[in-house]
């Protein structure tokens, strides 16, 4: 066993110790040398959706089909999306511009400003947009609304874990999913390697307008959510972009380090967690450690 098998074996060993089944991809942009700990799998993505959804929205503001300062009314009673950050907790209409809906989807994982995105362009225009770009193996099928109406909505807190128990509970391949947020048949969902493929011409376009691009990095560069992957990645030599995914037992992250030296490495970490609980500080620690570890394979 040489010397990056061994570092991808003792990290599939650690994740598995933390309750994780996790698909982790690095890439130098550049090179475009990569590494992963398993063979690729389709995974509903959850929030990390957000980021093609941006794309999309972000080309037509640049090419003048939309406006970006144009307003969009929110008016909290059409969105079944209550969240935790920004229009998601408002309970009064407000007029929002478009180009700061986008910000808010990015930057604050919003899902009520994503789901009036996509009142704007609809989930099969954005397909068709990744399917133009060359980019495969990401689906985008519904809105984000349908993510808080989950067995755990309807659950007493004391009874919460149930919800999580029937989340991990996973069916031979094809089979689906009795929860359909988490059955890639229904779901929105990607693969690692598609993923690592958007973030890839999103940081080195060349058929994305590099104004698009440069903007969204900007973006994922704002992301405020940054318990998971960010403490092993982000320093004063170092800028982390990403964008995070959370949904019962998914714990997703795609983001790129970009070193002061210029170098920029892709990571790309898909997991589910096999515990019954909301707080996971413990997976959290491992699925960093373990993308920190095979980033470093890299440099």
């Amino acid at each position: 066993m040489n010397d990056e098998a061994r570092v991808i074996h003792d990290i599939n060993a650690e994740l598995a110790s933390a309750g994780l089944n996790a698909n982790i991809v690095v890439r130098d942009l550049d090179s475009r040398r990569e590494i992963s700990t398993s063979t690729d799998a389709a995974m509903p993505i959850a929030s990390v959706v957000k980021i093609p959804i941006a794309l999309a929205l972000l080309t037509r503001i640049s090419e003048g089909d939309l406006d970006g300062s144009q307003p969009i009314t929110i008016e909290p009673e059409r969105f079944d999306t209550a969240g935790q950050t920004g229009t998601s907790r408002f309970h009064h209409p407000a007029q929002i511009a478009l180009d700061d809906l986008v910000m808010l989807s990015v930057c604050f994982s919003d899902n009520t400003a994503t789901d009036a995105l996509l009142d704007i362009v609809a989930p099969a225009e954005i397909q068709s947009d990744l399917d133009r770009l060359g980019v495969r193996g990401i689906h985008i099928r519904h809105h984000l609304g349908g993510l808080l109406q989950t067995p755990l909505e309807s659950l007493p807190e004391s009874e919460a874990h149930l919800a999580y128990d029937l989340a991990r509970s996973r069916p031979s391949p094809g089979a689906g999913h009795r929860i359909w947020q988490l059955d890639v048949s229904r779901a929105n969902f990607g693969t690692a390697a598609g993923l690592t493929d958007l973030l890839q011409e999103i940081w080195r376009p060349s058929r994305i307008d590099p104004v698009v691009a440069s903007r969204l990095r900007s973006l994922m560069a704002g992301n405020i959510i940054r318990h998971r992957l960010a403490p092993d990645f982000a320093s004063d030599a170092t800028t982390w972009s990403s964008k995070t995914g959370t949904l019962l037992n998914l714990r997703h992250e795609i983001g790129v380090v970009d070193h002061a030296d210029g170098q920029s490495i892709a990571v790309t970490a898909l997991s589910e967690s096999s515990n019954p609980a909301s707080a996971q500080p413990a997976a959290e620690a491992a699925l960093g450690a373990a993308a920190r570890a095979l980033h470093n394979l890299l440099r």
